[in-house]
């Protein structure tokens, strides 16, 4: 178990592991080829240059998927875990799908992006809530300013959403759990080395970054978050 005192502020990161739970399968892994493309050859700003029809192909694609997974145990846990520690806890994923929102989180910080909003590649345009494309747009859709209309997802090459914040709860938190991440993708592979606290990883498997966490508890999120804090 991992014991939460009265004044820890606890920095949790999630990631494909515990989505993968719940259906939702990890296109970077298991060869990471979607009808011959790499996962990296659709998620990048030069393949919106070359071939946006093709990134929203695959994006809606995406959706539909998500769209009909629902929450795991290991989701519940969280939420659960919210409600009790409020502000001292602090949610990042680098999940793209809505499965901590769905499960009662409030405050997931999504530093991919989120999959069910879109924005303008041009402007300003604050990113909209988009549960509708479920099938590629035949033309894509135009901002009143006249740029394209894109997935609200951070894509390789791009920069982390609310990366300042994230790194100022680094830098805050006392207590620091990684669930279902590989170690592997940066920058957040990297928070476990930069915070200053207890740092634990919970997973079916040894993450890459092993050695750098103070322990490590193997299992799945589902049957392992339910019954890992104590208070």
């Amino acid at each position: 178990m991992i014991e939460i005192s009265s004044t820890d502020r606890v920095f949790i990161l999630t990631g494909a592991g515990i989505s993968a739970e719940s259906g939702i399968p990890t296109f970077r892994g298991a060869g990471g080829l979607w009808r011959n493309y790499r996962f990296e050859e659709v998620a990048s700003p030069r393949a919106w240059q070359r071939d946006p029809r093709l990134v929203w192909e695959f994006y809606s694609m995406r959706r539909r998927i998500a769209a009909a997974a629902k929450p795991n145990p290991g989701h519940l846990a969280l939420a659960t875990l919210e409600g009790r520690l409020r502000n001292r806890l602090f949610l990042c994923t680098q999940n793209v799908d809505n499965l901590h929102e769905q499960a009662g989180s409030r405050g997931a910080i999504h530093m991919h992006g989120e999959l069910f909003k879109s924005r303008c590649d041009a402007c300003r345009l604050a990113p909209f809530d988009d549960t509708s494309t479920y099938e590629p747009p035949a033309e894509i859709l135009r901002c009143e300013c006249g740029g394209r209309i894109r997935p609200h997802i951070c894509w390789f090459g791009e920069v982390p959403y609310r990366i300042d914040e994230i790194f100022h709860a680094l830098d805050e938190c006392t207590l620091f759990v990684a669930i279902g991440t590989s170690g592997v993708v940066e920058p957040a592979a990297s928070f476990v080395a930069h915070v200053r606290a207890r740092t634990f990883y919970v997973g079916p498997e040894e993450p890459a970054n092993e050695l750098a966490f103070t322990k490590c508890f193997l299992g799945n999120a589902g049957d392992v978050l339910p019954n890992l804090f104590r208070f």
